[in-house]
């Protein structure tokens, strides 16, 4: 009986784990299909992004959806800035890593999109800088 008992919690971190990766390979899933066809995508931790015809859109996964956030059109971009995440408008250095956003200002327009890694935000900075120019 006490030897049965100690495999109870095995069984329910086995269940637990499999039910993590069936929801992650939705997620991507429904990330694939949604992306399908953009010139630059990404899905991080903190929800998926799109460039599609000139215009960004991002969207956060919630209840089995990717629920629209916001957009963005890259013809108007005029200014990209690297900002941290949580504390207000402090803009991050180039050592900088983790969770932080774009700031994304043109047109009269000023949006926010966020990033799990700053690393790819950089590159994602220079991409939509090249592409707004490009759109000119």
């Amino acid at each position: 009986m006490n030897h049965g008992l100690l495999w109870l919690p095995l069984l329910v971190v086995f269940v637990l784990l499999t039910a993590l990766g069936w929801l992650e390979r939705r997620r991507q899933r429904l990330f694939r299909e949604w992306a399908e066809g953009s010139e630059l995508a990404k899905l991080d931790g903190c929800g998926a992004a799109r460039l599609i015809d000139g215009e960004l859109s991002w969207s956060r996964f919630h209840a089995g959806n990717l629920e629209r956030q916001g957009s963005f059109p890259i013809k108007s971009l005029e200014l990209v800035e690297l900002l941290s995440l949580g504390s207000g408008e402090a803009p991050l250095t180039e050592e900088s890593q983790g969770s932080c956003r774009l700031r994304l200002v043109g047109g009269g327009l000023q949006k926010d999109l966020p990033f799990a890694d700053a690393e790819r935000a950089r590159r994602w900075m220079d991409d939509l800088m090249a592409r707004s120019r490009c759109e000119l």
